[in-house]
């Protein structure tokens, strides 16, 4: 953190003395009483009631009642605990209406308060019945404020907005709100204006950053989730208030709209949200003698309130004007399309596709242009496929050839910022969705282009220059173009073959998948490559020279564990804090214990097939049967969105040819049973790591296929006539 300062000086002169805001500082000194003795009657009730040791706290957290453990440093554990806290705070009031001071810790005591009456609240929720369902968020949990946590405080999130009361009208709520996602603020809703936004059909929702916490006192749990975010990545202790309010004022770049008729509650409460660094701006006509100079400003334009409130904050928005009929931002990144809601869909083994950057000389680019070759998606019925290749060509002074598998994987990130799109998995097995909604707003192929035009001049405008979009939907020219890439994707892969787990000190994290998978953490290592198969070690590690803010974050290897199992103590720590604390231990060099976890995006699902001693492969593209008694698909689902489960895990189809193939349990000799296809695609790969690891070169032809059988039993003897070496190893379990 940089040097602290005098949090205070940030106000000097924000009031001049004589000219004190006395009204509305009046109107928080009784707000404070009123929320004060209402959390006092709750919490006597609650103590008849309960009994003073009864437990007290939100679910999901590890901080206690986030207000009192950020500010304060106090454990609350116990309603009986808030008793002395309540008293304290109560006891600081003063009635002085010309201090700003004062104001500002009227309306910290206001947010106790409404922590206070929010934990009472929360004694009746039990999972059976939550105290709010669905788009209503209530209390936000710790995972979900780690999974957007280092985005709000890097500004990949270049804001956060918390909306309170009612707009004039609900379309002026939308287009304020549809403004703010634009721009890819996280959002913050309570009171009236969650209803006016429902009312016009917008996307709420946790998947949406766009939280609808409640009515009332639910706004607290706006600043409760800025000040664990402080603690969370900010590495600010319990109770170092002055640290918290310069981190929030620094890093969070919130602020507070207030709509509608103002009251004394709202008020404190807006005094409070001051006090840490978050300005207020109104939508109510207000003399200059009831606002705060960069503070508590008014500005009644509706027109010109969004612009307001970023520019009192000092919030940046850098990004390019997006000509598309659909709204683009961060808060689409985790919505799902379900197949009755889907009007077109593209690859995903259905269809041909593949996704490509390259890097081009100054002469063949055009920058901006956007190509369609083939036809658009008007051109099919509803619920229809088409294929897809998405070409994106760059050119800059500063790019590098090491840079292209970086930048190819934000189109995965890109895509999924427009409302009503879908993106999963990487390179030529990428699945692309477009929604019956957005088809009907006008949404065509060429508005994919510009998304990924804008979004990648925005983003890497250090490195590129130019950037030109084709798209193709001929299936001819898809096949043809899927070629060529293939070609870049080995001539990538191939760079890696010189390197050596051992040989390096340093292995990289991949959570690109984590908006569809909140607790997968995936390592890639010089010898495993990640389990999408895009993303290489040389990948990761120009990744973080690009933005060491992002998605692929180096990993020293520190305290070995166990050396053979793959297990460090660094490596545990990462996972842990990186997974919504879910994984504790990670080991790197198997399956059958702590195995990474496994997202969805995953090129093959490796699994253990007991009866044999050995292990199964099984890749997207197969839609058969497997001796696991599954099929890929319910495989996915079960292993997928972070789980770890031993014996299961995503792969890689090149992890099949490594080196490191899950040493600890066998490796290579373990594989029994593939399908035939991907035995045949793979065959030279497989056929060189079988005699590197000195099985021989015919090992190939003694893994089982599904037409030797689909079942242990019936590959059995299939294994025991070709010598499998697998039966030879030691037992699995």
């Amino acid at each position: 953190m940089s040097e602290q300062i005098n949090f205070d000086q940030i106000f000097e002169g924000a009031v001049e003395p004589g000219k004190e805001p006395k009204a509305l500082f009046k109107s928080a000194y009784n707000g404070a009483i009123t929320a004060m003795s209402y959390a006092e009657i709750l919490l006597s009730q609650a103590i008849r009631q309960y009994g003073a040791d009864h437990p007290v706290g939100y679910p999901d957290t590890a901080y206690y009642l986030p207000v009192i453990r950020c500010l304060s440093g106090e454990e609350v554990k116990t309603l009986g605990d808030l008793v002395p806290i309540l008293n304290r705070m109560r006891a600081s009031f003063r009635e002085d209406y010309r201090c700003f001071k004062n104001a500002r810790k009227l309306g910290e005591a206001t947010w106790y308060a409404a922590e206070i009456i929010e934990a009472v609240r929360y004694l009746k929720h039990t999972q059976e019945n939550p105290l709010h369902v669905p788009p209503w968020t209530g209390f936000i949990g710790d995972p979900v404020v780690r999974q957007y946590g280092t985005k709000m405080v890097d500004w990949t999130i270049p804001g956060e907005a918390v909306i309170v009361g009612r707009a004039k009208d609900s379309k002026l709520a939308k287009k304020i709100v549809d403004s703010f996602m634009a721009k890819g603020l996280m959002l913050f809703l309570c009171d009236e204006i969650i209803e006016q936004l429902l009312e016009e059909g917008v996307k709420l929702g946790v998947d949406y950053i766009a939280y609808p916490l409640g009515n009332f006192t639910q706004v607290v749990h706006a600043a409760n989730y800025a000040l664990r975010a402080g603690m969370m990545f900010g590495g600010i202790k319990p109770g170092d208030y002055d640290a918290q309010r310069d981190y929030q004022r620094r890093r969070v770049l919130a602020f507070i709209l207030y709509l509608g008729e103002h009251d004394m509650v709202k008020d404190a409460a807006c005094m409070g949200a001051i006090n840490v660094g978050f300005p207020v701006i109104t939508d109510q006509e207000l003399p200059e003698d009831k606002q705060i100079k960069d503070w508590f400003v008014s500005q009644p334009d509706y027109d010109k309130i969004v612009q307001t409130c970023l520019e009192v904050r000092g919030i940046k928005i850098t990004a390019i004007e997006i000509d598309v009929p659909i709204t683009v931002g961060p808060a689409f990144e985790g919505e799902s399309i379900r197949k009755k809601d889907m009007y077109v869909e593209f690859g995903g083994t259905k269809t041909p596709g593949f996704e490509l950057v390259r890097m081009v000389g100054e002469d063949e680019i055009e920058d901006g242009k956007v190509t369609v070759v083939g036809p658009d998606i008007d051109t099919v019925e509803p619920g229809g496929r088409m294929p897809l290749g998405i070409v994106v060509d760059v050119y800059g002074r500063k790019m590098q050839e090491d840079f292209e598998p970086v930048l190819e994987r934000r189109i995965h990130y890109f895509t999924n910022y427009g409302e009503g799109l879908w993106h999963v998995a990487q390179r030529d097995i990428m699945w692309v969705r477009i929604s019956k909604g957005a088809y009907e707003k006008g949404f065509r192929l060429e508005h994919i282009g510009k998304i990924l035009y804008a979004k990648f001049k925005t983003e890497f405008a250090s490195i590129l220059d130019r950037v030109q979009i084709t798209i193709y939907t001929d299936e001819q020219k898809v096949l043809e173009m899927r070629e060529l890439a293939r070609k870049y994707y080995q001539k990538r892969d191939d760079r890696l073959k010189e390197l050596q787990d051992e040989k390096v000190d340093t292995f990289y994290s991949c959570t690109l998948c984590q908006s569809f998978a909140p607790t997968h953490v995936c390592v890639v290592a010089p010898e495993r490559v990640g389990l999408c198969g895009a993303v290489s070690w040389l990948d990761a590690k120009a990744a973080y020279e690009i933005n060491p803010h992002g998605s692929n974050q180096p990993i020293p290897k520190k305290g070995v564990i166990d050396e053979v199992k793959g297990q460090w103590e660094s490596f545990n720590e990462f996972c842990f804090n990186n997974s919504q604390r879910n994984i504790t231990n990670v080991n790197f060099y198997t399956i059958m214990e702590y195995p990474m976890t496994s997202c969805g995006c995953f090129e093959c699902i490796l699994a253990m097939v007991p009866e044999c001693n050995g292990f199964m492969v099984v890749n997207r593209e197969h839609g058969g049967m497997t001796p696991s008694g599954m099929t890929f698909s319910t495989l996915a689902g079960t292993i997928g969105a972070g789980a770890q489960m031993p014996g299961f895990m995503g792969i890689g189809k090149s992890y099949l040819g490594s080196r490191k193939f899950v040493p600890a349990d066998g490796g290579l000799a373990r594989v029994v049973w593939m399908p035939k296809a991907l035995k045949e695609e793979l065959r030279p790969m497989l056929e060189e790591a079988a005699e590197n690891a000195g099985l021989g070169k015919d090992f190939v032809d003694k893994i089982a296929d599904e037409s030797i059988g689909t079942s242990g039993e019936e590959i059995m003897g299939f294994l025991e006539e070709k010598g499998h070496p697998a039966l030879t190893l030691p037992p699995l379990l």
